[in-house]
């Protein structure tokens, strides 16, 4: 456990860390959920994936609502990287932590990660 909270610190401070290997208990979540956050981990820092693309990678196409109410209900932010997963054509979507898109941008950011316009160029 004082190992994870030294990842989590260094990684908010703006070293990016790999919490591939902190282990899990998902035993509370639905198996769809699972399903998500375990996919979503392999996700690396600085990379971001879409909720369509995420319900695809667990073989749910057309579940990216179902991916939204997984992310909305993660016990285990900074472990699953609920910040990684944006909406269709780079849009940030939705997050429910404190302070909401902001915070999730914040920490996008702490990963190297930078917003694209639409035509995909870095801002």
């Amino acid at each position: 456990m004082t190992e994870t909270i030294a990842l989590a610190r260094a990684h908010l401070d703006g070293r990016p860390q790999d919490f591939t290997r902190v282990p899990l208990d998902l035993s509370n979540v639905s198996p769809f959920a699972a399903k998500v956050y375990l996919a979503l981990r392999q996700v690396p820092a600085g990379s971001t994936v879409s909720y369509g693309e995420l319900a695809r990678e667990v073989g749910s196409p057309g579940a990216a609502r179902a991916v939204g109410r997984a992310m909305a209900t993660n016990p285990v932010p900074i472990l699953v990287p609920c910040q990684r997963v944006l909406a269709a054509a780079g849009k940030p979507g939705g997050f429910s932590a404190y302070g909401g898109v902001l915070t999730k941008e914040r920490m996008l950011a702490l990963e190297g990660w930078r917003p694209r316009d639409p035509q995909g160029t870095l801002f």
